[in-house]
């Protein structure tokens, strides 16, 4: 490895969010959930989670869209609502859904430095009520158009952005994030040996 790749994996793992993530629930098309994982690994997101309760788990994803991102990221697959939740629970303080409803909170009123889980749900149905009724509310993202949905690569896009816009002025990509028992792990899956470090 090269002595400028490793300093580019490294920094790259110093500045990945331990305390944000984004959970999938039941999204069909694997195109946008590589698209996803893109935004994700460019701002930093380590874990995402894929929920798949009503439809199959997908063999792979829409590599073309996701240059590969899934590579760089750890992806936790659940069947199970209440196992994913329970997961999620453990190392987050607050699950946010995607949902339009008359007590749903603005994106950019979310505090996104804390422990944050963001919920999308899929194309066609939006978040299950399932999956609502276990979280601690819902967020919407302001739009002045007729159409009030975006494509849900797009609305995590936008999502994740004023996420990293928060923690950037937090400060909270100047620190290790990740625990060092994943850190060092995620090294190893990278290819680093002992005389790269």
């Amino acid at each position: 490895m090269t002595p400028a790749r490793r300093e580019r994996l490294l920094t790259v793992l110093q500045r990945r969010q331990a305390g944000l993530t984004v959970v999938l629930e039941n999204v069909e098309d694997p195109h946008n959930i590589s698209a996803v994982m893109r935004t994700c690994d460019a701002v930093g997101i380590q874990d995402i989670h894929v929920l798949n309760t009503r439809i199959a788990r997908h063999k792979n994803w829409g590599f073309k869209s996701s240059s590969s991102a899934n590579k760089w990221l750890t992806v936790h697959n659940y069947d199970h609502l209440e196992t994913c939740v329970a997961a999620l629970r453990q190392r987050y303080d607050k699950i946010l859904t995607t949902h339009l409803s008359s007590d749903a909170i603005n994106m950019y009123d979310i505090d996104f430095k804390g422990r944050l889980a963001l919920v999308f749900g899929s194309e066609r149905d939006g978040v299950s009520d399932e999956l609502r009724a276990l979280a601690d509310g819902n967020f919407v993202i302001p739009q002045m158009g007729i159409i009030r949905s975006l494509n849900i690569s797009v609305a995590c896009a936008v999502t994740l952005y004023e996420g990293l816009r928060q923690r950037t002025e937090a400060g909270l990509y100047q620190q290790q994030s990740l625990p060092q028992a994943q850190f060092d792990g995620l090294l190893g899956e990278w290819g680093f040996q002992e005389e790269d470090r």
